[in-house]
């Protein structure tokens, strides 16, 4: 009997991916543990085992597919004995499933019904075209070319009471001029409780955020189509951003007693099988031993209740050039320095590639976000969820400060922690960046 070979789903949050490579043909013996594909997810590269013995009968998806939806067939495994005429049923469903898939997704949905309008002066007589549906323009903001308000101005229209015909229902020339002079809107008022803001509209999907498209000719940009991970990210930190109340507490630590620690242990560091420690290095391990000391912190949101988590599995910000993913190192409490900094290099390098495990990435428990290889002195950081605390590092450079007293030169960085209001208050915040800074400033403290 065949079977349908299903797209997995390689993530607990994977909802469609990309068929990326297929590593069989049809025709193929397989036995289970044989690696199919190599399936592209929003942060990695992963094989795709088979789980079934059999003979590859038909490839339903092409590789280099994206937006291939979990679930979805992509290719037909027939059974023992079994010919590809005697699978022709269940390749024939599997092709009908995938057509009705991509029909549904590519039918439009239907239009909202719009409440009556007032009636217009017919417009004159334009040139013969086609004439796009009226998009739906937000309240109080009105899309037209420079060339069309001029002249609106001039005929004395008011481009609110027009529906435009360019993209995505702009207001270009031949609107105006197909309206009368003097057209104006519907003197009708919305209340104030009616009429909703638009930052309220905005995230409720109301009212879009205009298309930066609709301000500039294609001659002027060049398009850098959104690849999986791009989305991932901009849907990932936009809700975040929306529904994680945020607030800020920013410290300032000398790192001079640091600076000389890190210098003299790389030092005497081991030719072969030796380390090289960053200061990044450092910061993760004085970040897990502040979340041990302020366990408030080390925690994550649910609606039914608060999670305190018994162990420091701290993201580290990896930037990609496609993007920016957090791999992570867990149980950094338990782990030296020179194993953080190994660790850190290993999964950052495999980040580049494109081959952490989804456990190697999801979940966590805090993040650390450093800039300062930049020269960033200060910045903020947008919470990862489920973590509840993000902190974004500075660079360490010279600043004069004043000791008892007197003004001296000292290594100064900033750091700034975005806090989850919801699980961290402004006290707890701070109780852990002093407990962070007293590791930071006096790394022996870690030994205790």
């Amino acid at each position: 009997m065949s079977i349908n070979i299903l797209m997995p789903a390689l993530s607990p949050t994977m909802e469609e991916g990309k068929l990326a490579k297929w590593l069989v043909n049809e025709g193929d013996d397989v036995k289970s543990g044989d690696i199919l594909a190599e399936i592209e997810t929003d942060k990695a590269t992963m094989e795709f085992e088979a789980v079934d013995e059999g003979r590859i009968g038909k490839i339903l998806v092409p590789e280099g597919t994206e937006g291939v939806k979990v679930n979805q067939p992509i290719a037909i495994l027939l059974g023992e004995g079994e010919s590809a005429g005697e699978g022709n049923k269940d390749i024939e469903s599997a092709m009908s499933s995938i057509k009705d898939l991509v029909s549904a997704e590519a039918k439009p949905t239907a239009p909202a019904p719009k409440k009556p309008e007032p009636p217009q002066s017919p417009p004159a007589k334009a040139e013969s075209r086609p004439v796009p549906a009226p998009i739906e323009k937000p309240a109080g903001r009105v899309f037209a070319s420079p060339l069309a308000r001029k002249i609106a101005e001039q005929k004395g229209v008011d481009l609110t009471a027009l529906h435009g015909s360019g993209p995505r229902g702009r207001i270009v020339k031949a609107d105006v001029e197909s309206a009368k002079a003097g057209t104006k809107a519907p003197t009708a008022k919305a209340t104030p409780a009616t009429q909703p803001s638009t930052l309220a509209a905005a995230i409720s999907g109301i009212a879009p955020l205009p298309d930066a498209m609709l301000y500039f000719k294609p001659d002027d940009y060049e398009e850098v189509p959104h690849d999986s991970m791009r989305k991932a990210i901009a849907k990932r930190l936009t809700s975040a951003k929306a529904l994680i109340p945020h607030f800020y507490l920013t410290i300032d630590c000398r790192i001079d007693e640091l600076m000389g620690t890190r210098a003299r242990l790389n030092a005497a560091a081991p030719k072969e099988n030796g380390y090289k420690l960053s200061v990044n290095d450092f910061v993760v391990k004085a970040a897990a031993f502040a979340l041990l000391r302020v366990p408030e912190v080390n925690a994550s949101w649910t609606d039914n209740a608060i999670l305190r988590h018994k162990h420091a599995d701290i993201g580290v910000a990896v930037a990609l050039d496609f993007g920016l993913i957090t791999p992570i190192v867990f149980h950094a409490e338990e782990k030296g320095l020179a194993h953080i900094s190994n660790e850190v290099k290993v999964l950052a390098e495999r980040a580049r590639t494109k081959k952490l495990k989804p456990q190697e990435f999801e979940g966590g428990t805090f993040a650390i976000s450093n800039l300062g290889m930049f020269g960033i002195r200060e910045f903020t950081a947008v919470i990862n969820p489920p973590h509840a605390a993000i902190l974004a590092v500075g660079a360490g450079e010279q600043r004069a400060i004043v000791r008892d007293g007197k003004v001296e030169i000292a290594t100064v960085m900033t750091v700034t922690m975005s806090c989850d209001h919801r699980v961290i208050d402004g006290a707890t915040g701070a109780r852990y960046l002093q407990a962070f800074k007293t590791f930071v400033e006096d790394p022996a403290a870690m030994l205790l």
